[in-house]
C-alpha cells in the first residue's frame, strides 16, 4: 500500500497543517512506508514563492502541483486558487494512485475530500479524511452565504465524502461528536489529536530566555498569541481589556505569527492608542519555537463559540509544551476552555468580557504562583494524554489497519479468481 496524502502545503512550509502533514510523512517514511505527497508549489506566508515541482526528501516523495496566483487575503483569491487545486490534485490522484493505495486528505483547501473521494472510487482506493475542520459549515458560521441550491449540493456530497472514506480522523471529540451528526458511520470515526514538538519545546524558567532580552521583555508580564489569527478567532475582547490596562507599565502584549486578522489587530492597537503595549513579530524559524514560545508568562488562545466543534485550536500544545498556561477566549464551556479549566492549567473568558479579562490580568501579574502552577499542570497534562508520540503511534495503528484490509481484500479477489479457474 502506498499512502498518498493531499493538503496545500508540505514542507519546509511552517504553517500549522504543513508541520502536521510534514511529521506524519517523514515519520512513515522513517519506518519503511512508501509515502507521497502531493501539494501546492507555494508557501502560507509567501504567494510569490516557487518550490521545485517534484523531489525526495527523507524518503518522501513530493509532487508541487500548482502555484497560488491570488494569495490568502481575499476570499475571491483564495476561491480561485482552491478551485485549480482541485483540478490538479484530482488529476495527480489519478495519476499516482493504484488500487489498494491511502489517500489521506486534509482539509486545505476546504471539502478537498469531495474531489478526491471520486478519485479514489473510481482506482479502488482506500480514502482518509484527516478533518481539520468541517465545512461548509465553517462558512456558514462566518457569515458566508451560498445560494441554495449550491449550498444544499456542497452539504450533499460532503456527507457522501464522509460515508465513502475508510476512516474520518477528527482532531478534537466534539468534532467527532458533529460528525456523527453528519452521517459519519461510527465505526469510520477517530479521534486523533494534533501535536508539536513537544520533545523540543520544553518549559524554560522565564529569566533563562535570550530572546526576552532581545525583544525588551526583560522585567515586564507577557501576554502572548503565538500563531494563526484567522477569521474563526477574535481579538476585540482582548484589545476592550487592553485599553482597561493602560496604567499596567509592566504588562506586554506580544503577537508572533500572522493570519487574516493579524493586519487588523495591528490597525486597531495604533488607532486606539495602545502600541506602547504590544508587541508584533512575524512567524519565527521552528528552530526558535523553544526560545519564543517561553518568552511569554501566559498565552491567550480565542475561538468564536460558533466554532466549537468545527475547528479545535491547536496552538494550545505548544503553549502547554513550553509549560505555559493559557487564557481561552470564547465559549467558557468550549472543549479546549474546558480542558484548561479541568485540569487548572489556564482560565476561561467569554467572548466580550473585557472587564473580566482585565481583572484576570491584573492578578494574574500580582499572583506568580498561580502563573507558575498553571505552566506545570498545562505540561503535565500534554504528557499524560497528548504528545507527538502518542498521536503518531495512533495514526501508525490506524493506517496499519487498513493495510491489513487490504490485505485480506487481495487474498479474497485471488481466492475468488482461482474458483472460478477451477469452475471453468
Amino acid at each position: 500500500m502506498k499512502f498518498i496524502f493531499f493538503n496545500r502545503f508540505f514542507a519546509p512550509d511552517l504553517s500549522a497543517t504543513s508541520q502536521l502533514l510534514s511529521d506524519l510523512a517523514f515519520h512513515l517514511a522513517a519506518k519503511g512506508e512508501e509515502v507521497v505527497v502531493v501539494t501546492s508549489r507555494g508557501l502560507y506566508d509567501d504567494a510569490a514563492a516557487e518550490l521545485p515541482a517534484r523531489e525526495t526528501s527523507d524518503g518522501v516523495t513530493i509532487h508541487r502541483v500548482y502555484r497560488s496566483r491570488f494569495g490568502r487575503h481575499f476570499l475571491w483569491g483564495r476561491a480561485l486558487d482552491a478551485l485549480a487545486l482541485y483540478l490538479h490534485f484530482a488529476v495527480a490522484a489519478m495519476r499516482l494512485a493504484t488500487r489498494g493505495d491511502c489517500l489521506v486528505v486534509m482539509t486545505d483547501p476546504p471539502l478537498l475530500s469531495v474531489v478526491l473521494a471520486s478519485a479514489a472510487w473510481l482506482k479502488s482506493c482506500h480514502l482518509v479524511n484527516w478533518l481539520q475542520d468541517i465545512y461548509p459549515e465553517v462558512a456558514l458560521g462566518l457569515g458566508l452565504r451560498f445560494p441554495a441550491p449550491f449550498g444544499a449540493l456542497l452539504v450533499g456530497a460532503r456527507d457522501l465524502s464522509l460515508k465513502f472514506a475508510a476512516c474520518n480522523v477528527a482532531i478534537a471529540e466534539r468534532m467527532a461528536a458533529r460528525l456523527l451528526t453528519l452521517g459519519a458511520p461510527p465505526e469510520s470515526i477517530a479521534v486523533i489529536p494534533n501535536w508539536c514538538d513537544d520533545e523540543g519545546v520544553r518549559p524554560r524558567p522565564i529569566e533563562d530566555n535570550a530572546l526576552r532580552a532581545e525583544w525588551g521583555l526583560s522585567g515586564r508580564f507577557v501576554v502572548a498569541y503565538s500563531g494563526n489569527l484567522g477569521r474563526a478567532h477574535e481579538y476585540r475582547t482582548l484589545l476592550d481589556a487592553a485599553e482597561r490596562l493602560r496604567g499596567e507599565a509592566d504588562l506586554l502584549f506580544l503577537f508572533i505569527g500572522g493570519g487574516y486578522l493579524a493586519s487588523g489587530l495591528r490597525a486597531e492597537v495604533e488607532r486606539r492608542g495602545l502600541a506602547p503595549m504590544f508587541q508584533f513579530h512575524p512567524y519565527q524559524d521552528a528552530k526558535l519555537l523553544p526560545l519564543s514560545l517561553t518568552a511569554a508568562n501566559v498565552h491567550w488562545i480565542s475561538l468564536q463559540p460558533t466554532m466549537e466543534g468545527l475547528i479545535s485550536p491547536s496552538k494550545f500544545y505548544g503553549v502547554a509544551a513550553a509549560g505555559r498556561g493559557a487564557i481561552v477566549i470564547g465559549d467558557p464551556k468550549g472543549e479546549i476552555a474546558s480542558l484548561v479549566t479541568r485540569h487548572d492549567c489556564g482560565a476561561a473568558i467569554a467572548c466580550g468580557d473585557a472587564v473580566g479579562l482585565a481583572a484576570l490580568l491584573r492578578r494574574s501579574m500580582r499572583d506568580p504562583e498561580t502563573i507558575d502552577r498553571w505552566g506545570r499542570n498545562a505540561r503535565a497534562l500534554l504528557d499524560g494524554e497528548f504528545g507527538r508520540r502518542r498521536s503518531l503511534l495512533q495514526w501508525e495503528t490506524l493506517l496499519a489497519s487498513l493495510q491489513l484490509s487490504s490485505v485480506d481484500a487481495h487474498e479474497l479477489d485471488a481466492t475468488c479468481a482461482s474458483a472460478r479457474r477451477a469452475a471453468e
